[in-house]
């Protein structure tokens, strides 16, 4: 965190995996300003959750309401499998029903499931707003998150030369753009290779800056705004 304050990142939000994450998080965020997380199952951890693992969650964000600012991060693996898919989309849905239920954005994992994630985002009750969060280009999950009114979040993966979401990371609303470090992974150019972490959120910056030819400050400052926005904090 010292070294982020001195790269100019002042804000954070911890994203939890699992109920354990969940807490731990909390605990750091407590009393620590500009500190936020959130309180979720991540679908790799999916398999292994308890069965009243959404009334947890559920429990910790209204228990901790100046630290929980958002439900998840939740979503769909098919990547991996780690956790059998029908457990995944159950956790899923629930996660976006809780998040509507509880006044709260959901964070969303989105890998090669995209025919999935988007019927699931369609389903979402009226009240829920997401993000896809660290997203690599999946287009009809896109095209739902852009209906429904959703934020997309790029990641170091936007200074790789794989990078292929260009043309969608262009079709974001300027308001609904957001970037993300998703230390301690992807760690962006020129970076690439170490452990990722907050401070590295600036190369990110600077990455969608010329994917979008605008400055790296006005990434910057929207890009705030926006998560401010998102995550209703100051």
């Amino acid at each position: 965190m010292r070294r982020a304050e001195d790269a100019g990142v002042t804000r954070w939000v911890t994203i939890a995996s699992d109920l354990a994450d969940a807490g731990a998080a909390i605990e750091l965020a407590r009393g620590r300003g500009g500190a936020w997380c959130t309180a979720g199952v991540h679908p790799h951890e999916a398999g292994a959750a308890p069965p009243d693992a959404l009334e947890r969650v559920a429990a910790l964000a209204r228990a901790h309401p100046d630290e929980v600012v958002a439900v998840g991060e939740t979503g769909l693996d098919y990547h991996y499998d780690h956790s059998p898919r029908p457990v995944q989309r159950t956790l899923f849905e629930g996660h976006l029903g809780l998040a509507a239920e509880l006044g709260l954005p959901v964070v969303v994992h989105a890998r090669e499931a995209d025919v999935d994630v988007a019927a699931a985002i369609r389903a979402a009750p009226a009240g829920a707003m997401g993000v896809l969060h660290c997203f690599t280009g999946g287009p009809l999950a896109f095209e739902e998150a852009m209906a429904r009114g959703w934020y997309v979040s790029f990641s170091g993966i936007a200074s790789f030369r794989s990078f292929q979401a260009g043309d969608l990371l262009r079709a974001v609303p300027p308001d609904r753009l957001l970037i993300e470090t998703d230390s301690p992974y992807l760690a962006p150019v020129p970076r690439r290779g170490r452990r990722n972490e907050p401070a590295f959120v600036a190369y990110v910056a600077e990455a969608v800056a010329r994917h979008l030819d605008i400055p790296a400050r006005e990434v910057a400052a929207r890009t705030t705004a926006n998560a401010c926005r998102f995550y209703g904090v100051s």
